[in-house]
């Protein structure tokens, strides 16, 4: 059992509350930390946000103890000149390494560490400098690029994308919205000019009807889920579609099951029988949208029957499911990754954004579209130009009018050309395309398809320089490892699903010689010839500001504890809650027919099964966090890999024996959780454990416009444990990839 601080001899009158925020998912809550003089922090509450009305989901209320964990790292680190070739340093980091050990199983540092050595602040920055300026010196600019972090602050987000382009030259720059929603962004842009949410989660209770497409909000989006449950209760009809059962299809009038990969052969019999029973709000088409002919055109084949076959819904129920929406004076439309994960999923997010036009439900209460964003920053650091194609503000980086208008402000050349994504900079290294990479508060190495393609684009690198709270997996690779601060040790906005712009308050100070990130990513700067001198992070958030004009009439003083909404149409605004009730930035809405695709990846005799992969309501991506948490690890230790009843039986597998799962890429051990929840031939496993990595297994393979992975799509084989996979020892000299 690990050892935490005791805090039994603390009272409430000992302890001071600080209004702040929870670090996890994008519900964005508001809470207070009561903490004591040291800095301890002995319990969470909810607080009366415009997100969360006082209420807390399990990580809220119990997993802020990772900030006080023994393994944080205190001092820069930098790889002893022993330890290369770089490769992976701990058992579950190399090749063909899974199975039962023990439970919690972290990144062990007495593994690790030994290829260390500790560095002071001025020879780790030294080090980090240039060696980023090496590669760029070289083999040019784009040879570097570098990962942000959704977990940070806007003002984080703001200025390491400004560094990766104004102080390396490349617009080389993403962060893990490439793995989750960046489809639907692609999709949201080009359907009405706007990637955010139209509306807030709790107008839900506005809606007659609300379609939850492709996310399970019970685990991923508690409180936010309450407010789904809540107004059920009130009479809105909750309407689910999902491949493996959401804990909400519980609340829901209707749950729609469908075969792995059918949501366009879905959405278009829907969008086929509102057309055909004169369903559609005409009115609103005519006044607010184009290509409808098209549309019209293109979903006419797809009637309830001929989609029966290709979804394994019955047409009955598909016609049900479209008379309850068409029908419906008012809808809401939530989806989650279950749309976007897929090669195909812009084409998903098109289907929803038609409906939602072809229904007319957007622009006013108890309408719109929602993603349910993942990461507590995801969509701030999107804001703020943390993505390869588009500066602060979703400005393009193509369009030399505004890239000339950044050159102004940032008072530097900037280069023209759009960047690489997440997983694209992964196959330039492998390539040898990509040579330098600046990780901050990322874990690629965990969170990116295909391990061993990462662990061996990870290997080839020149210069790895990683800033985060512990040795990472992705950190076992590094050159330079910079100790850096967490959620509750900084000052910064933070921008929530909602669009809801708020303030985290610290709570702690790092501990050791830790630094903000945002001054590591000064003093960085300032070492590569770059004058920056910002005064506080307030200053920073007046910058992204006028480089965002979408932020509009925000400061820090006007946000105060409860935040807005943006945008913010002037001073005294609390800011929009519902947008685009008179027309979408891009004039009329634009309906993009789609069609059925095919996953790359698909069963055959041989991976005769279909993985599903995501989150469980107790961790969080890559488990950083929550699995140095007392409580979450406590509660969940272990993965489980979710088998249907029939299929367990057919293949001799009990509930919590350990099993063989492989796919085309590599092979985990896992034990066993016998369920109803997944459909027959499908299985689930969730992505936060090392020990069982779900992606050794997905394929690399990208939707062509988001360049999001097909996470949701693996073919693989599951089978009884027979011979248990042996980990390759630690070797003394040798640390190459493997």
């Amino acid at each position: 059992m690990k050892q935490f601080a005791d805090s039994a001899n603390a009272t409430f009158s000992d302890l001071t509350e600080t209004a702040t925020l929870c670090p996890y998912c994008g519900v964005g809550c508001a809470l207070n930390y009561g903490s004591d003089s040291e800095g301890v922090i002995h319990y969470a509450k909810g607080r009366d946000g415009a997100s969360n009305a006082g209420r807390l989901c399990v990580k809220g209320r119990y997993g802020f103890d990772y900030a006080a964990h023994p393994q944080r790292l205190t001092r820069p680190l930098i790889r002893r000149d022993d330890a290369y070739p770089r490769g992976p340093l701990s058992t579950f980091s190399r090749a063909n390494s899974s199975g039962p050990r023990k439970p919690g199983g972290i990144v062990d540092y007495a593994e690790v560490l030994p290829h260390f050595r500790e560095a002071t602040w001025e020879e780790a920055l030294e080090r980090a400098a240039s060696g980023l300026a090496k590669v760029r010196d070289t083999h040019g600019a784009h040879a570097l690029a570098g990962f942000g972090s959704a977990k940070g602050s806007n003002e984080e987000a703001y200025l390491f994308q400004k560094f990766i382009r104004t102080v390396l030259g490349t617009n080389n720059v993403d962060h893990c919205t490439r793995l989750c929603h960046a489809s639907s962004v692609y999709a949201l842009i080009e359907g009405i000019g706007s990637g955010a949410v139209t509306n807030v989660v709790r107008d839900v209770e506005n809606a007659e009807v609300a379609v939850i497409a492709g996310c399970n909000p019970t685990a991923n989006h508690p409180v936010a889920a309450s407010f789904m449950k809540q107004a059920a209760a009130k009479g809105t009809g909750l309407l689910a579609v999902n491949v493996r059962r959401p804990g909400m299809a519980s609340y829901c009038e209707q749950y729609c099951q469908i075969t792995p990969g059918s949501d366009v052969a879905f959405y278009n019999a829907v969008m086929h029988v509102i057309i055909a029973e004169d369903l559609h709000d005409q009115a609103f088409i005519n006044q607010r949208t184009e290509g409808f002919e098209a549309l019209a055109k293109a979903v006419k084949p797809y009637t309830p029957e001929a989609a029966e076959a290709m979804t394994g819904v019955p047409a009955a129920q598909i016609t049900a499911f479209a008379r309850r929406l068409g029908q419906a004076q008012s809808a809401m439309f939530f989806w989650g990754m279950g749309i976007s994960q897929h090669v195909f999923g812009t084409d998903n997010a098109r289907c929803l954004i038609a409906l939602a036009l072809l229904t007319g439900n957007i622009g006013r209460p108890g309408t719109g579209l929602h993603p349910l964003r993942g990461q507590n920053n995801v969509q701030g650091a999107s804001d703020a130009g943390l993505v390869p194609m588009y500066y602060p503000g979703y400005q393009a980086v193509s369009d030399a009018s505004v890239r000339e208008r950044f050159e102004q402000l940032w008072n530097v050349s900037l280069p023209e050309q759009p960047g690489l994504t997440t997983a694209e900079i992964t196959h330039a290294a492998l390539e040898g395309e990509i040579r330098g990479l600046y990780c901050m508060g990322e874990n690629p190495f965990l969170s990116d398809p295909d391990m061993n393609q990462v662990r061996k684009a990870l290997s080839s690198l020149d210069c790895l320089v990683v800033q985060d709270l512990f040795i990472t997996e992705t950190a076992e690779f590094a050159d330079v490892i910079l100790p850096a601060s967490a959620f509750m040790e900084k000052r910064g906005t933070f921008t929530n699903t909602d669009r809801r712009v708020q303030i985290g308050r610290p709570v702690r100070q790092p501990p050791g010689q830790a630094r903000q990130d945002w001054h590591i990513l000064r003093d960085l700067a300032q070492r590569l010839g770059h004058d920056w001198d910002y005064a506080d992070e307030s200053a920073v958030f007046d910058e992204f500001v006028q480089a965002a004009p979408l932020y509009a009439n925000l400061t820090y003083d006007r946000l105060g504890e409860h935040g807005r909404w943006y945008p913010c149409p002037d001073a005294n605004s609390e800011g929009e809650r519902v947008l685009f009730g008179d027309q979408f930035p891009i004039g009329r809405g634009r309906f993009v027919p789609a069609e059925l695709g095919q996953a790359p990846d698909l069963p055959d005799d041989d991976y005769p099964l279909v993985l599903n992969t995501g989150r469980q309501l107790e961790h969080w991506h890559t488990g950083v966090m929550t699995r140095r948490s007392r409580a979450l690890d406590a509660l969940a230790p272990e993965a489980r890999v979710e088998v249907h009843p029939s299929d367990a039986k057919r293949l001799g597998i009990t509930d919590g024996s350990w099993t063989t799962l492989r796919s085309r890429r590599g092979a985990v051990e896992v034990q066993a959780h016998i369920t109803r929840d997944v459909a027959l031939g499908t299985l689930f496993l969730p992505m936060h454990f090392r020990e069982a990595a779900a992606n050794l297994l997905t394929t690399p393979e990208l939707d062509p416009f988001g360049k999001i992975p097909q996470f949701k799509i693996c073919a693989v084989a599951l089978a009884p444990l027979s011979t248990p996979l042996t980990p390759p020892q630690p070797d003394a000299v040798s640390h190459a990839a493997g």
